[in-house]
């Protein structure tokens, strides 16, 4: 997994890895959820990669957007 880039020095995210339909993000706390394009959605798992590709805001947009979709945690 590559580490998130953390911007701000606030987020709770550390590290994150895509592939072609979903993203991986681990959590502060340990915890790993995988987002699917069948459990998020195709839009909200883009804007994810999106976000964790520039280091900042994914944490905020998981916790506003997509909360509890998820296709699986760790």
């Amino acid at each position: 997994m590559k580490r998130y880039g953390n911007h701000s020095g606030r987020s709770g995210v550390t590290r994150y890895e895509m592939s072609s339909d979903s993203i991986t993000v681990e959590f502060n706390d340990g915890d790993i959820y995988v987002y699917t394009y069948k459990s998020a959605g195709k839009a909200y798992v883009e804007r994810m990669k999106e976000l964790a590709q520039a280091g900042r805001g994914l944490s905020t947009f998981i916790s506003q957007n997509v909360k509890s979709k998820y296709a699986v945690k760790y």
